[in-house]
């Protein structure tokens, strides 16, 4: 079986290197981008099998491009979406909610988390 491919957006760098490192060294192949406009033209030329969005990053927020890609026929359109976020608030949560994300994970989290959360997620689109 092939690695799991991962898109990773978010413009915090020193975050970014932290997760590829981190799931990187269980095997996931990663793609950074640094902001939601680099997220959507990715998106559009590849295919993955889990997205991994900030939710603040410059040109579009996480929730609009997976409002976006849960509006298109993106071949990527009914993947699981994570969030990172450091809004907690309930109208934040429910906002991305509506737009389609599957998790929200607030930060500061443990990369131990996110890779809980994504065996589980890649696990629901195996069965």
């Amino acid at each position: 079986m092939s690695a799991y491919k991962i898109l990773l957006a978010d413009d915090e760098l020193a975050l970014r290197f932290l997760l590829t490192e981190t799931l990187s060294d269980e095997g996931y192949v990663i793609t950074e981008v640094e902001d939601g406009q680099q997220a959507i033209e990715q998106l559009s030329k590849e295919a993955y099998d889990l997205i991994i969005l900030d939710y603040m990053m410059p040109e579009r927020t996480g929730v609009e491009v997976c409002s976006w890609l849960r509006q298109s026929d993106n071949v990527n359109k009914d993947l699981p979406v994570i969030l990172l976020t450091a809004k907690a608030l309930e109208k934040d949560k429910e906002k991305a909610k509506a737009a389609g994300v599957t998790t929200y994970i607030v930060k500061p989290f443990s990369p131990l988390q996110l890779l809980d959360t994504i065996g589980q997620l890649l696990q629901r689109q195996v069965e």
